[in-house]
């Protein structure tokens, strides 16, 4: 069944429109990966200040237990 020219260019901007909709949700979504992906890496380097035990022994003690 052939489309009309309105059709295909309505299709068209739902495809661009549904495009940049997932390329801003992977921008949001890896911004926060990287942001909690810093805030585990500082909270291990404060748990190090505080225990003496670096992020390696950290890892191995809970390993332990």
């Amino acid at each position: 069944m052939a489309k009309f020219p309105s059709q295909v260019r309505e299709d068209w901007y739902q495809d661009a429109a549904k495009a940049q909709i997932q390329s801003e949700q992977m921008t949001r979504a890896e911004l926060l990966n990287g942001r909690v992906a810093m805030l585990g890496f500082l909270i291990g380097l404060l748990t190090e200040l505080f225990t003496g035990q670096g992020i390696v022994g950290q890892l191995l003690a809970g390993l332990t237990l």
